[in-house]
């Protein structure tokens, strides 16, 4: 770590830092839905469920949104007016985007929290390991909203998405190997000079790694498919309970490794288990789907769900003592997770200073 030399002071030296999600927020920050091909063949039957999904947060902050033009814009408009969403709260920026997946290609928002200074980090994009061209589009969205927000943006020139890494807000980072040490994203790093980028760009001072991610994520092995803080020291954790899953193992091996954790104050970490939704699959294809991918807002912790009459209501009742301040509220995403991806990875927080 101490070969790497940062020419320009680093946002942890100038006092930033990532905010937990479960923090006040002033914006969630979206990129409507277009690419047909992210829905083979239903991108039609998601617009309800997002829609709604938009509504909800709204009711406590604002919703800015990236369309490409006037018509995207009216057609966004249309499906959130069917919704009754609180269309003074959503505003429209026009930045057209390759994808929906803001929160692999939209801004890190970090905050000086003695000046409540505000500034972005604009990480290299390459759509997980250059798996889905193109994304030229994607790549300068944070630079955009820096502009548009008159807010000093920061370049590190290395691969990173918002999906594989979850903040406890106090200097804790959790992360998984099988994603950031992937050959398809920065080879040329070893791993403590990716933990160095980490320390130094989201201002932490800890870093966790755990492991392999579930089976069907394309992302290979985002963070947010597995585990997230829901305070500063205590984490939820997806675990498989039938032994003959394919997830079972790595999401055992996972659990092992967080119950030896420690947290920057030296404290253990506190794991909450979550039960992971039934099988599901479409065409043949195991979909990731996960209790795990929630986006907490400010009013609302919306979950995503699965027609699983076991599991759905055991997830939202486990969420809901874990988050005494916030209503926990159950989303169908039968159709969004054949994107691969629900609430959290379409979205990015905007904190509050």
């Amino acid at each position: 770590m101490a070969d790497l030399i940062f020419n320009n002071p680093t946002p942890r030296q100038l006092g930033f830092t990532f905010p937990a999600e479960f923090e006040p927020q002033n914006a969630m920050w979206l990129s409507w839905p277009h690419k047909e091909a992210s829905w083979p063949g239903k991108i039609e039957t998601i617009f309800p469920v997002y829609s709604q999904f938009i509504k909800l947060v709204a009711e406590g902050q604002r919703v800015c949104i990236n369309v490409a033009n006037e018509r995207m814009k009216a057609f966004a408009i249309t499906n959130l007016e069917r919704v009754e969403a609180d269309l003074s709260k959503i505003d429209f920026f026009f930045h057209p985007t390759d994808d929906a997946w803001c929160r692999d290609h939209g801004p890190a928002f970090l905050v000086n929290r003695s000046t409540k200074e505000k500034v972005i980090v604009d990480w290299d994009y390459n759509a997980w390991g250059d798996k889905y061209p193109p994304y030229d589009l994607d790549d300068v969205i944070p630079t955009l909203i820096g502009g548009k927000l008159n807010l000093k943006v920061f370049n590190p020139g290395i691969i990173m998405e918002g999906g594989s890494v979850d903040f406890n807000g106090k200097g804790t980072l959790l992360t998984t190997t099988s994603c950031l040490l992937h050959k398809n994203r920065n080879p040329q790093l070893s791993r403590s000079e990716i933990e160095h980028y980490l320390v130094e760009f989201y201002g932490v001072e800890n870093v966790l790694w755990l492991g392999d991610g579930i089976d069907g994520d394309d992302t290979d092995g985002h963070i947010d498919d597995l585990t997230r803080f829901v305070n500063a020291d205590t984490v939820i954790t997806m675990v498989e309970e039938n032994a003959e899953d394919d997830n079972y193992k790595p999401l055992q091996d996972n659990l092992k490794l967080l119950n030896t954790m420690r947290l920057e104050n030296g404290k253990q970490l506190n794991v909450v288990e979550l039960p992971m939704p039934h099988l599901v699959m479409y065409e043949d294809q195991r979909l990731p789907a996960s209790y795990a991918n929630f986006y907490i807002a400010n009013k609302y912790v919306v979950v995503p769900t699965f027609h699983d009459k076991k599991n759905d209501q055991r997830a939202l009742d486990i969420l809901q003592s874990c988050f005494k301040d916030k209503k926990v509220i159950g989303l169908d995403s039968t159709d969004l997770i054949w994107g691969l991806g629900s609430f959290h990875c379409l979205s990015q927080q905007e904190p509050a200073v």
